[in-house]
């Protein structure tokens, strides 16, 4: 029996307007779930890199480890990063935000710690001389003067915690990572192509409103260019 001329579903199609309309609570549930696994990854990572930047800032034998361990959890596949946190945190959301978070630390820590090394020592003296004390001095001028580095590295890190929430599928906890493998299994085109369009709009315009921040935030960068 043939599948009707118009049921593109039935047809298993790639582009399919009937799919769109037809599981759209599921959709945004994936998208949901997609954006907050994200979020909190991103999130939880910037609190823990700014500390780590600044240790390794102010005290220059912290620089090493703290570079040199974020960067050999960046190299560790995903699936064995899963599967060492797995006795930690069974099969869980917080297993797949915790795996994000270790991948999103060499990406904040580097590009927090080279803009705080950016910020020019004679501005250091200057604000010490306004009798500006520490805890003043990094508020109001070095993290100010780090923060397009440090944007350019929550760009990055927020676009690769959204491609890597997909894995997050093999434990049930993927976002729209659980429609594309799903879709995969049962080579159910239009689902597969919609999820992974979802993810390139995320991650998008995710970039998008960080950088419109970044702007908003700097906007002696503006006027430089």
């Amino acid at each position: 029996m043939t599948a009707p001329p118009d049921d593109c579903l039935a047809r298993n199609e790639w582009l399919c307007g009937a799919y769109l309309s037809s599981r759209r609570e599921i959709l945004w549930d994936a998208v949901v779930q997609h954006l907050q696994l994200t979020v909190a990854a991103v999130l939880i990572g910037l609190v823990i890199a700014v500390p780590l930047a600044l240790a390794a800032r102010h005290r220059r034998w912290a620089a090493g480890p703290v570079l040199g361990v974020t960067t050999i959890l960046y190299t560790v596949p995903s699936l064995a990063m899963f599967s060492l946190l797995l006795p930690v945190y069974g099969l869980s959301a917080s297993l797949v935000v915790a795996g994000l978070v270790l991948y999103s630390l060499t990406l904040l820590v580097r590009n927090i710690l080279a803009g705080l090394r950016a910020v020019p020592e004679e501005t250091r003296q200057a604000a010490r001389g306004m009798g500006y004390g520490p805890l003043r001095l990094l508020l109001a001028v070095e993290l100010p003067l780090a923060l397009p580095a440090a944007m350019a590295g929550l760009r990055i890190a927020t676009v690769s915690a959204v491609s890597l929430v997909t894995v997050g599928a093999i434990v049930g906890y993927g976002g729209l990572g659980n429609l594309i493998y799903s879709g995969m299994n049962t080579y159910f085109k239009a689902q597969v192509l919609t999820a992974s369009v979802l993810c390139v709009v995320i991650a998008v315009a995710a970039d998008l409103l960080l950088l419109l921040a970044q702007r908003l935030l700097t906007p002696w960068t503006r006027r430089q260019s």
